[in-house]
């Protein structure tokens, strides 16, 4: 069946469904956008479940999460995007909500996860390659790229040290009234036996390792000091040295000669005199 007159049709591999968009209204060529439904084993990817969730290849770099989600909302009510380096099932994780502690953006092509709250938003997010090329930027919504782009990321990554104190102090916080609730909870099944009437028994050293103190590392720095100089002071010239291995080796000649002058009369007193 030929294409309608004016209208673009991208080849898709097998299984895909290619979706033109464009990143603004002056844009003539379109990208492609490359969807399925996700399928997996069961249990295999708990973060995305099967039957909700749209697997998205060929995203640009200019593209984030709320730009899919905007774009994918037409077909229903979208729940999560994630957008990831390379294909990879995983489980369900604790996001850090950090704005100093993240990990790098792929600079590069990526892919996507769409997960709708309805079944229904993945046939429709499909459907949507009988439409026309879909805008990624609008004026209500801009997604910046080249110089403006550069300058909000320069402004994002100037730090700001009372946030970033209050997020330290925050964590550190959090931290160790986790540290505290994990040792209350281990003194208190501590001796005590399990179902199977087992006791776990941990090890306690009796001296347990401090870290060392400037003073203490002032001491171990004398005490080689004073390794060095006793063994410096033993030969402290060369001549020296060379005079303590002609000795060494006037000694064990001497000895050598010494033993070969007794084995030699221990041997003449053996001789068998029949007379």
């Amino acid at each position: 069946m030929a294409p309608a007159k004016g209208r673009v049709v991208g080849v898709a591999p097998a299984g895909y469904t290619a979706l033109a968009v464009k990143f603004g209204e002056r844009q003539r060529s379109p990208h492609w956008l490359l969807v399925k439904e996700h399928q997996v084993r069961d249990g295999a990817d708990t973060a995305h479940p099967p039957g909700r969730t749209l697997f998205v290849l060929n995203v640009p770099p200019y593209c984030n999460a709320d730009s899919l989600s905007r774009l994918f909302s037409r077909c229903g009510r979208v729940q999560s995007v994630d957008v990831c380096e390379k294909p990879v099932p995983g489980e369900k994780k604790e996001k850090l909500e950090s704005k100093f502690f993240t990990c790098k953006p792929v600079t590069g092509f990526q892919v996507a996860y769409v997960v709708f709250r309805k079944p229904a938003g993945v046939q429709a997010a499909k459907a949507l390659s009988r439409e026309g090329p879909l805008l990624i930027s609008t004026e209500s919504n801009p997604v910046k790229t080249g110089i403006s782009k550069w300058i909000s990321s320069y402004a994002a990554s100037v730090v700001d040290r009372e946030e970033l104190k209050a997020e330290v102090d925050a964590y550190m916080q959090n931290y160790d009234k986790k540290m505290a609730e994990e040792e209350a909870k281990a003194a208190k099944e501590e001796g005590v036996p399990d179902e199977e009437g087992w006791v776990k028994v941990t090890r306690k050293g009796r001296k347990p390792g401090l870290p060392r103190t400037e003073a203490a590392n002032l001491r171990v720095l004398e005490r080689e000091k004073q390794k060095r100089a006793r063994k410096e002071l033993l030969n402290f010239y060369a001549w020296q040295h060379r005079e303590t291995k002609r000795e060494h080796i006037a000694q064990l000649r001497k000895k050598f000669e010494e033993d070969k002058q007794r084995i030699a009369l221990m041997r003449a007193q053996r001789k068998f005199r029949p007379y």
